[in-house]
């Protein structure tokens, strides 16, 4: 199958399976947190090879690095994040992201929550700009 023929879900299947080490495991584990968290969250490809997970708007980028997977929510900075999983591009006024690193532990159940809490976000900010005055 050509390349320029898969869906984005397709693409992101691939990525994962071409990491074969933590890093893709750590992926495929955001990916399923984010499923389950919103089971009709649209999977999108961009940028030349960004797995992007949107609802109402972008929710976060699952990007790899060689020391890294971060989790970029676009509108982070606008989210309540108690638990403090905000660990870097911190010093934006409006995305916000979290680095994982080999060997972390993801607490799925907060992740969920943050995942949740962007797409209200993105809810809300839909259901105003729709609203005629």
């Amino acid at each position: 199958m050509a390349d320029d023929n898969l869906t984005a879900s397709q693409r992101i299947d691939a990525r994962i399976a071409e990491i074969d080490d933590w890093r893709g495991e750590t992926l495929a584990q955001i990916r399923a947190v984010i499923k389950r968290a919103d089971p009709d969250v649209v999977e999108e490809w961009k940028w030349r090879g960004v797995p992007v997970w949107s609802h109402a708007g972008m929710i976060c980028t699952g990007e790899t690095y060689k020391a890294a997977v971060k989790m970029t929510f676009a509108k982070g900075a606008s989210l309540p994040d108690p638990s403090g999983l905000f660990n870097s591009s911190l010093e934006g006024n409006t995305r916000r992201a979290i680095d994982f690193h080999e060997g972390d532990v993801i607490d799925e159940e907060v992740l969920a929550d943050l995942i949740q809490a962007a797409i209200e976000l993105n809810m809300s900010a839909k259901s105003r700009s729709g609203k005629r005055g």
